[in-house]
């Protein structure tokens, strides 16, 4: 018997892999060996029951433990494990485990039938432009599932058949076996090998589905964006993922948005930061601009004299808050003087004549600034005697 592969080679995960990211690996592996899109390929079913049996045991914390320990000795009679567990091995069964080693009672005869399991979450990615995202929207998206077969109504039989409980295991999903070991006889639970765990076989195989009961749809849901959404966010659509197994309920539509950058804006939070140029003449004359922001154009006066890298706060013309849209946040507007580089000979006279009015200003200025350092040199000579 060829050994085992390894269940995160199979997976194509990492040893390091979190919950999420093995869901999602499966999911993947999954569905690309799933017998709807492999009819009639042995190979690809092979694959995909190995997919489901990697996962089973890594999806289980105490399982994947015993696994990262010991491998699939854990799983297998007189294994690394401590020769106890059977492949399947559930804690609730430890009670059986112990009766039968220590003599406190035999095998008690209980059978559990696979419980119902939810369905997997799906995940979704959209674009929204900076406006969508700020006033909120309406998006339909397309998304194609695993949903219940329309044909056999999720059973996977034939029309006219139905699957029968599996002979095997007596319905119950799982194998028990007793084995004699030093301390007696033991039990030993794993998943059954003919029906794999659901406790029904299907001799008669519904043609739609291939018995699985699932068939791929495509469905189309209208997402309400809420106002203030930012990039990265995720809404949740409750029941809208794939169907599960055995009455498991559906799984979620997770939709995750992502923002296109602006042009003109900046959020950051619930404000929005831009910069507004304004020629030198109106920073040192001042006057009225128009400043856009993202619910139009707004008038502000700007005062004599200001000067370049001034910030003006517009308040509550920003983003409109997640939790309460009635309160928005601000607009910062850096402005920036923006120096003409093709100015007229009359203009570049006028600022020659402007700049020689200023130099003796600036001249006056200059010189007090030296008056002053050499007071302040004189007071240093002063204290030094």
């Amino acid at each position: 018997m060829p050994d085992k592969r390894d269940y995160y080679e199979i997976l194509g995960v990492s040893k390091s892999a979190s919950d999420t990211e093995l869901k999602k690996a499966y999911r993947k592996m999954a569905i690309k060996y799933h017998p709807d899109h492999n009819p009639d390929d042995k190979e690809a079913e092979a694959k995909f029951k190995e997919v489901n049996e990697a996962y089973e045991v890594l999806s289980d914390s105490q399982k994947r433990a015993q696994y990262d320990q010991f491998g699939h000795a854990a799983f297998e009679q007189g294994g690394a494990g401590g020769g106890y567990y059977g492949q399947g091995f559930d804690m609730g069964d430890l009670g059986d485990i112990f009766g039968s080693m220590f003599g406190f009672g035999g095998f008690s005869g209980s059978s559990r039938k696979s419980g119902p399991r939810r369905g997997n979450d799906i995940n979704v990615n959209i674009q929204l432009a900076f406006e969508e995202a700020a006033f909120g929207c309406t998006k339909e998206i397309a998304v194609s599932i695993f949903d219940e077969c329309e044909t056999c109504h999720g059973t996977g039989a034939k029309a006219g058949s139905h699957a029968e409980s599996c002979p095997r295991c007596n319905g119950t999903g799982q194998e028990r076996f007793v084995q004699q070991s030093m301390f007696g006889a033991v039990t030993s639970v794993r998943t059954c090998s003919q029906c794999h765990g659901t406790g029904k076989i299907i001799k008669d195989p519904c043609t739609t589905c291939h018995g699985t009961g699932k068939v791929k749809k495509t469905k189309k849901y209208e997402v309400n964006i809420p106002k203030g959404i930012d990039n990265g966010q995720t809404i949740r659509l409750a029941n809208k993922g794939e169907i599960g197994e055995n009455g498991g309920g559906y799984g979620d539509l997770l939709v995750t948005v992502y923002v296109q950058p602006d042009r003109v804006f900046v959020r950051k939070g619930f404000d929005v930061y831009c910069d507004v140029p304004i020629t030198f003449v109106q920073a040192a004359l001042g006057g009225e601009i128009v400043i856009k922001t993202i619910d139009g154009e707004q008038k502000h006066t700007i005062k004599p004299g200001t000067q370049p890298e001034t910030v003006v706060t517009l308040r509550g013309v920003g983003i409109p808050n997640l939790r309460n849209p009635k309160v928005r946040g601000n607009q910062i507007v850096t402005l920036k003087i923006k120096i003409p580089t093709d100015m007229s000979e009359r203009q570049k006279d006028l600022l020659r004549q402007f700049f020689k009015e200023e130099e003796p200003k600036t001249q006056e200025n200059k010189n007090a600034s030296e008056d002053k350092k050499s007071f302040s040199e004189k007071m240093k000579d002063l204290f030094k005697e």
